[in-house]
């Protein structure tokens, strides 16, 4: 069976090592220190839910049926695109506006996990 997810963050980890070398090297001395810091936080944030998404790729494959686990993977993928998207942006840009949409995949973030926590409940031997 053919994951998705697996793969989203797998591409989600190789462009957040990317990204983050692209900072360090071409935007240290063209960005300021602060928009430098939170150009660093997309790629924390990036690699972090990378790694999420791939450990929800493992789950998805024994529990392929889950919807909890399937809406999951989607808002964490959305998260990383519009938390982590938006900063990049918001910092190479300097488009300021971007800034009201990194809340929205700050939540979508936040869902993802929810929804992690309740599948992960809901198993019989969490009991």
């Amino acid at each position: 069976m053919r994951s998705v997810f697996l793969l989203l963050g797998a591409i989600s980890a190789f462009t957040g090592v990317g990204m983050g070398a692209f900072g360090a090297h071409a935007l240290k001395t063209v960005l300021s220190p602060e928009l430098l810091e939170v150009y660093k936080t997309g790629v924390s944030y990036q690699m972090w839910h990378a790694l999420g998404l791939i450990g929800i790729a493992l789950i998805h494959r024994q529990a392929s049926a889950s919807k909890l686990i399937l809406w999951a993977g989607r808002l964490m993928f959305a998260g990383i695109i519009l938390f982590s998207g938006s900063l990049y942006l918001l910092t190479i840009l300097n488009l300021k506006w971007l800034g009201m949409i990194t809340p929205i995949g700050g939540v979508a973030f936040l869902g993802a996990w929810l929804l992690v926590i309740l599948y992960a409940a809901k198993q019989p031997d969490f009991n």
